[in-house]
């Protein structure tokens, strides 16, 4: 992986960790991200969520993750963006499926399988 590349995936980390896990609940080893605060807003948190989540797929596919991984990430977002749009159950949802620290985990075993 050349300097650009670990660049990347740094700046994706970052924002996975910020949607999915920047934040923990006191005196827990709980951990929830700001999906967990724009999925309280009623209809469009969780298309916002969503889009956001596509950023990660948009690198992914500049580092040159196969079609078939890209497909499983976009799958990953679509069972959180429509769990995350049931009405309280849904919030909850969002703070355990933690899509993007999924979908990260799955771009890094690629690239290390391709090194």
């Amino acid at each position: 992986m050349n300097q650009e590349q670990a660049a990347r995936l740094a700046r994706m980390k970052r924002l996975a960790w910020l949607v999915d896990a920047a934040f923990v609940l006191p005196g827990t080893r709980f951990r929830f991200g700001l999906n967990s605060l724009i999925g309280l807003v009623p209809g469009g948190g969780d298309l916002v969520l969503g889009a956001i989540s596509l950023i990660i797929v948009h690198q992914a596919r500049a580092l040159g993750v196969p079609r078939h991984l890209l497909m499983r990430m976009i799958g990953n977002i679509v069972i959180e963006v429509a769990g995350g749009s049931v009405p309280v159950l849904g919030d909850l949802f969002d703070v355990a499926l933690k899509a993007n620290l999924r979908n990260i985990r799955l771009i890094e075993q690629h690239l290390r399988a391709a090194s």
